[in-house]
C-alpha cells in the first residue's frame, strides 16, 4: 500500500524530533563530564580513524574548516590531540589522539554505549534491522534528488 503525504510528513517530523533529542541527550551527558559536544564527536571520530587530515575530519563532522581549526586548537591545548606532518605532503597535518585523548575517547565511547542501550530499550533486532533498511532506502532517494528538482 503506498504511503500518504500525511504519513510521510509525520515520519519526517518524528525523524527530526528524534534526531534532535538524541543530540540533546548526548550533549547533556558529555557536558556534564566537562566535554563539549563538538569535542566529544571529534574524539569519537579520531578514535575510529587515527591520523586523519583536517579536511577529512571537517567532512566527517560536517564543520567548516575555520570552526574545526578552533576546535582542534583547543583540543591540542588540552593535550587531547597532536598535529603531525604528513610524510607525503608537507602542507597537510595529520591529527592523532594523544594518550590523554585516547582515554577521553574511550570515556566518550562508553558513554555513547550506555546511552544507546537506553535509546533502544524494548526494541528488538528485527525492528531495528527493518528500520535501518528503510533509512538506507530513504537516504538513497535523498541522494538522488537533484538540486534543480527542488527549484522547479
Amino acid at each position: 500500500m503506498p504511503y500518504t503525504d500525511q504519513t510521510a510528513s509525520e515520519f519526517l517530523e518524528e525523524l527530526t524530533k528524534v534526531s534532535r533529542k538524541i543530540r540533546t541527550t548526548f550533549n547533556k551527558k558529555v557536558t556534564a563530564h566537562g566535554l563539549t559536544y563538538p569535542r566529544a564527536r571529534a574524539l569519537f571520530r579520531l578514535a575510529k580513524k587515527q591520523n586523519m587530515t583536517q579536511t577529512e575530519l571537517a567532512c566527517d563532522l560536517e564543520l567548516e574548516q575555520a570552526t574545526l581549526v578552533r576546535l582542534l586548537d583547543r583540543m591540542e591545548e588540552n593535550g587531547l590531540i597532536e598535529r603531525r606532518p604528513d610524510a607525503n605532503d608537507r602542507r597537510v597535518k595529520l591529527i592523532a589522539l594523544t594518550e590523554h585523548g585516547e582515554e577521553q575517547a574511550a570515556f566518550v565511547r562508553a558513554l555513547a554505549d550506555q546511552i544507546r542501550h537506553q535509546f533502544f530499550e524494548g526494541i528488538d533486532e528485527a525492528e531495528l534491522r527493518q528500520t535501518i533498511e528503510l533509512m538506507q532506502r530513504i537516504s538513497e532517494n535523498v541522494s538522488n534528488v537533484e538540486v534543480d528538482d527542488v527549484r522547479a
